[in-house]
């Protein structure tokens, strides 16, 4: 009588020739542009967003009661609320009726919704929350005494701020970057709602992985892309884990 094969081995079999056609294969054209227009996105959020967060840090830490606690809200909103919210915000700011939007059509022929501008905009503001807390941390790191030990001897606040505060806060600021730089590669509702899914455009990462899940066949390609977007988190994390015990030493 032949041997007729369990369950389990078939489902163990099936489940592990999926997982190796999947590991196997390298990311396609569409894929790769995915990933490319992703890295873009999230690299020019930090870059426009960093100086930004710089100069809230610094405000925050010394301005007094009350505008401290309402920039202080202002700022971190976007962590309170839905990422939707925020993104229908930027919409009712940025939009062809807001009045950011017709300013910026008008005088500069910039239009932000439904674009990889927009998206770099939805996933800076996401993420400038969590620099500015970053960077701040940075700046605890500081001891007053040496800014008074460099002001007896001359030093204006620029010359203090650049010799003093920026190389001791350094990885503070770049935890800061490593942060908001993986933050903005798993960014989803606020750049849906504000720069939609548009293939080639503003379809990131989570934006296509979303799109693959809504079609009855896009399970395998949901599986890829969520495989990219852990590995390019996990590789953020570990570089910036390494620069900052570095900048440590």
């Amino acid at each position: 009588m032949p041997r007729v094969p369990s369950p389990t081995s078939i489902g163990y079999s099936f489940v592990m020739t999926d997982i190796s056609a999947m590991s196997a294969a390298a990311p396609s054209g569409a894929e790769g542009q995915i990933i490319l227009l992703t890295l873009s996105v999230a690299a020019r959020a930090v870059l426009f967003g960093l100086p930004v967060a710089l100069i809230l840090a610094v405000t925050l830490n010394h301005l007094f009661a009350p505008g401290r606690l309402v920039l202080n809200v202002l700022v971190n909103l976007p962590l309170m609320l839905p990422p939707v919210v925020t993104g229908w915000l930027l919409l009712l700011l940025f939009g062809r009726h807001g009045p950011a939007g017709i300013w910026l059509a008008s005088h500069l022929n910039v239009h932000l919704p439904f674009t990889t501008a927009g998206a770099v905009l939805a996933c800076m503001v996401m993420t400038l929350p969590l620099m500015v807390r970053a960077i701040r941390q940075g700046f605890d790191l500081v001891d007053p005494g040496l800014h008074e030990a460099a002001k007896t001897l001359g030093a204006g606040p620029v010359d203090r701020f650049n010799s003093i505060t920026l190389p001791i806060a350094s990885p503070g600021i770049l935890a800061a970057v490593a942060i908001a730089f993986t933050a903005c590669i798993g960014e989803f509702g606020a750049v849906i709602t504000f720069a939609a899914s548009i293939p080639g455009e503003t379809q990131t990462l989570p934006l296509a992985i979303f799109a693959a899940l809504s079609r009855p066949d896009g399970e395998a390609l949901a599986t890829r892309l969520s495989l990219y977007a852990i590995t390019l988190a996990t590789l953020g994390f570990i570089a910036s884990e390494l620069a900052i015990r570095k900048l440590r030493k």
